[in-house]
């Protein structure tokens, strides 16, 4: 049978209302023989898409309109090899220890990139054993701190970490944190490692367990321009925030890859308390 993705406006409904209602649809789905898929919610938006292997569209308003009454707003025919391409699955995932099914991943990720400052210089003058070493207590550090504020290590960059948070205030108190704990390590060690961290939110596509687009090109960006023991969050990061108070120093920036100025800010983690 083909497969079928369709679209719902879906304004004013919580996570929780989206999730029963395709469940609802898996339990009438074998009278008519069709199978969901999967679905994706951005409660933000109050888009909901459902993936469907269906025999037509007809069959899969029908289910829609039996199970709960949304009936999709728009239904496409998609390629199997397609979806699982730019979305990375198709299947539901398991929920997280403690979490429902109804606070499923929408898709939504805040993206945080670390930087050791100087890392070439370091490993000219300290050598590539001390030089690694070092690596590893940035590693050690910047992952303890990912996994206190329930976020995901996508990759090693050789001298950082890119990381993914649901979340994009645990995102900014993952960076507040990575700093906090390098000041305290640095006040205790003679070999000094100083970071820079970049942030941005958005939807990024996922495959082959990686996260690629605009959102992750510039988090990378602002990283990149970050200065020692600096933050530095885009303008998403900014307003979904929603505390303008820990934020300073907007400035526009030209960022590489990027054709006009971006609006840039600095989270000023030292005159705050913890993340």
């Amino acid at each position: 049978m083909p497969i079928f993705m369709d679209r719902h406006y879906l304004k004013g409904t919580s996570p929780a209302e989206v999730a029963q209602a395709h469940r609802m649809d898996i339990d009438i789905q074998d009278q008519y023989g069709v199978k969901f898929l999967t679905y994706w919610f951005d409660e933000r938006r109050g888009t909901a898409f459902c993936l469907v292997d269906a025999p037509d569209r007809e069959t899969v308003q029908c289910v829609h309109r039996e199970a709960h009454g949304f009936v999709a707003n728009e239904i496409v025919e998609v390629a199997l090899s397609a979806v699982e391409a730019f979305l990375g699955r198709i299947n539901d995932p398991d929920p997280a220890p403690g979490q429902s099914s109804a606070q499923m991943d929408p898709g939504h990720r805040a993206i945080l990139f670390t930087d050791i400052v100087g890392s070439t210089e370091m490993t000219a003058r300290l050598g590539d054993r001390m030089a690694t070493e070092l690596v590893r207590a940035h590693d050690a550090i910047v992952r303890r701190c990912i996994g206190k504020n329930s976020g995901r290590e996508i990759k090693h960059t050789g001298d950082g970490i890119m990381a993914a948070f649901a979340a994009t205030t645990a995102a900014v108190a993952c960076a507040r944190a990575i700093q906090q704990e390098f000041q305290h390590y640095n006040g205790g060690n003679a070999e000094p490692i100083h970071i820079r961290i970049g942030l941005d939110c958005g939807e990024p596509v996922e495959d082959s367990n990686d996260l690629f687009g605009s959102t992750v090109q510039l988090a990378a960006r602002l990283c990149a321009a970050a200065a020692s023991d600096q933050i530095l969050v885009s303008e998403n990061i900014f307003r979904e925030y929603g505390a303008s108070d820990l934020f300073a120093h907007a400035t526009r920036r030209r960022l590489k890859g990027f054709s006009k100025p971006m609006l840039v800010f600095r989270c000023d983690w030292a005159n705050a308390g913890p993340g």
